[in-house]
């Protein structure tokens, strides 16, 4: 869920451990943060342009406030429908024509490429809430929402990334190109396109760069990055008391689904992401529509009577009981 992930610096640790005389070991080195600063002023320039994109927002033209809002559109089911739930944790299977939809509405999110957010995420799943994760949340609020973007890695989320198996990813044609030519396709998905389709209906060019490519991209960015922080901090939690991920409405509602995260991470190949199937949950809709026209298939749902012998196990319900 990263929108520019820097490169990171890769001398690795990774030195053998050789007996001294008394034969100890060496220590290891406490980790070190190290800002990108390059990432903060991205970052701050970026929001500089959405406030002003906020502004110039009422002089638009009604078709081009529609255009803002289906970009976003589009791009947010990039990252829920795509990203995550058919590449991260193939959840289902879907046909050349949606999985090609699915590429270019990753592009206009620009939250990486699919083969990275991908491998970000199912470090994340891993090694949940441990230095492993790339937005641990016990880091705080600021550093899971954004900050982990502005400062270099933690060497165990280096670590573990390499352990993750990424061979489907690796064999899938279209997630590889993405990945080969993501400069040019997200610059032309994320920022080219959204700017100058105004124009064919007249909008300023000045005003659609603002909104259509600025408020809109922060806009589904700071969406995406509620899952990774408030939906780990704040709601509750019917599925498993001993992990941070919460139920939160609100995320969901934002999120078109993905704010049921105490039960995605308990039972992460459901494809619905929720034990309510289609209820506040766009995302979902989408993908059962798909389902109807023969693009999507092999969905993975979750057995009722495993998600209520799992409730009463370790959920809030048998830990009131218990009290």
């Amino acid at each position: 869920m990263a929108p520019c992930d820097s490169k990171e610096t890769t001398q690795q640790e990774n030195q053998a451990s050789t007996p001294g005389k008394n034969d100890q070991q060496p220590e290891k080195k406490p980790f070190k943060r190290q800002i990108f600063w390059t990432n903060v002023a991205f970052m701050i320039s970026l929001h500089s342009m959405a406030l002003y994109g906020i502004v110039l927002f009422p002089r638009l033209k009604i078709l081009t406030m529609l255009w803002v809002i289906m970009c976003h559109t589009m791009g947010i089911l990039g990252i829920t429908m795509g990203a995550h739930r058919l590449w991260s944790h193939r959840s289902y299977k879907a046909k050349w024509p949606l999985r090609l939809i699915l590429v270019i509405f990753t592009s206009i999110a620009a939250q990486n490429d699919i083969f990275q957010w991908c491998r970000d995420h199912r470090v994340h799943h891993k090694c949940s809430e441990t230095d492993g994760d790339p937005h641990n949340a016990k880091r705080g609020l600021f550093f899971s929402h954004i900050g982990w973007l502005l400062q270099r890695k933690h060497p165990d989320v280096i670590t573990k990334g390499k352990r993750i198996d990424l061979s489907d990813l690796y064999a899938d044609e279209m997630v590889m190109f993405q990945r080969r030519h993501y400069r040019l396709i997200s610059l032309i998905a994320c920022v080219v396109i959204p700017t100058i389709v105004p124009y064919l209906w007249r909008e300023s060019l000045w005003l659609s760069y603002f909104t259509a490519f600025a408020l809109r991209y922060v806009f589904t960015l700071n969406v995406t990055f509620c899952v990774n922080s408030f939906a780990h901090m704040f709601g509750n939690k019917p599925y498993d008391v001993n992990i941070n991920p919460s139920e939160n409405m609100l995320v969901s509602a934002l999120t078109n689904g993905e704010g049921f995260h105490n039960y995605h991470h308990t039972f992460p190949q459901d494809y619905a992401t929720s034990e309510f199937g289609t209820k506040g949950n766009f995302t979902t809709r989408v993908i059962n529509f798909c389902a109807r026209i023969g693009w999507v298939y092999d969905m993975k749902v979750t057995p009722r009577e495993v998600i209520v012998k799992r409730m009463m196990r370790t959920g809030e319900l048998r830990h009131t009981k218990s009290d």
